[in-house]
């Protein structure tokens, strides 16, 4: 029996350890981890409309067919992390050290973004 995800709508996890956590299609709108490590952690399909995740160590994370739209990311770490089929729109990802993290099918255009993280993905996952 599939157990039902994780909703953690409009809650706050501020400087929390949240490495390794797994929040699968977890409900995570509008929830707040500004500032926590969330190293390795499985986000994969989550629903993070709205969160913020302002310096958030993301490093490592499955991102991968999560909706990221209008979330706040600025200054997150996303190296090596997994944002494959991300859903960006409108995500503010300015300052975002995601150089080599999996940017396939992910649309980074229609985020905010620094241009040098622009010109860097320009490159290495463009628009198809």
């Amino acid at each position: 029996m599939e157990e039902d995800p994780v909703d953690w709508s409009f809650s706050s996890h501020i400087g929390k350890d949240l490495r390794k956590i797994e929040l699968v299609k977890a409900n995570l709108r509008r929830a707040v981890f500004d500032k926590s490590d969330m190293e390795s952690a499985n986000l994969s399909g989550a629903d993070l409309r709205n969160a913020s995740l302002q310096g958030t160590n993301l490093m490592k994370a499955a991102l991968d067919g999560a909706d990221l739209r209008g979330a706040r990311l600025m200054k997150a770490k996303l190296g090596l992390s997994n944002l494959q089929g991300a859903r960006l729109d409108g995500a503010d990802m300015r300052g975002v050290r995601g150089r080599y993290a999996v940017w396939r099918n992910a649309n980074w255009w229609d985020a905010i973004l620094d241009d040098s993280l622009r010109d860097a993905l320009k490159k290495k996952w463009p628009k198809e």
